[in-house]
């Protein structure tokens, strides 16, 4: 199985990274990328493509069967995520190709470009947020639960880490040494 694991890594953090060993620990995972978004897909405050690209090649340095994918950042415009896993699923063709999403984005995945193609050609690996009750909430959505089989479900992953929590506050323990020293010298996320 190829699992992507996209988002905005503003910046990536523990729990990023943790995601990793979790899902390695609990799926066959032949090759484990992670893919940043651009900063075309939302007027947010990201920090650059290139500094969310160095800091999650730091994050990951010698995990092994990890990728960093740079392909949505070389995009010149947004495609969305069911081209990207197209992308993949082309150069993997004999491999599941799989996404993970927090459960907290289950309700908003009907908004998403293409869900019914995403549903139907991609498995969705869900990582528990907040104590979710991650099978109810597929049940109680009449589009989700219409994929049911799609979805991959890890409940018991639970770090209470996140990019925004860290942008408040600046916690150091809540990203990697590396990435920490990264954000200070290039004196990233200080309003």
């Amino acid at each position: 199985m190829i699992v992507v694991f996209g988002g905005a890594f503003n910046p990536p953090t523990i729990a990023h990274k943790q995601i990793y060993f979790y899902v390695k620990k609990h799926l066959d995972v032949k090759e484990f990328i992670y893919l940043p978004v651009s900063s075309l897909y939302t007027k947010r405050s990201l920090a650059s493509n290139f500094h969310r690209l160095q800091m999650l090649t730091m994050m990951t340095k010698g995990l092994p069967g990890v990728k960093v994918s740079s392909m949505e950042l070389d995009d010149p415009e947004y495609r969305g995520t069911y081209q990207s896993l197209v992308r993949i699923q082309e150069s993997h063709p004999d491999e599941i190709v799989s996404f993970i999403i927090g459960a907290d984005n289950l309700p908003k995945l009907a908004k998403w470009i293409n869900i019914k193609g995403l549903l139907s050609e991609f498995k969705f690996i869900v990582i528990n947020r907040n104590h979710a009750d991650i099978r109810q909430m597929i049940e109680d959505d009449p589009l989700l639960r219409d994929y049911h089989e799609s979805f991959i479900t890890l409940p018991d992953f639970d770090i209470p880490v996140s990019s925004t929590a860290f942008r408040g506050t600046l916690n150091p323990g809540d990203v990697t040494t590396e990435v920490y020293d990264y954000i200070m010298v290039h004196e990233l996320y200080k309003e």
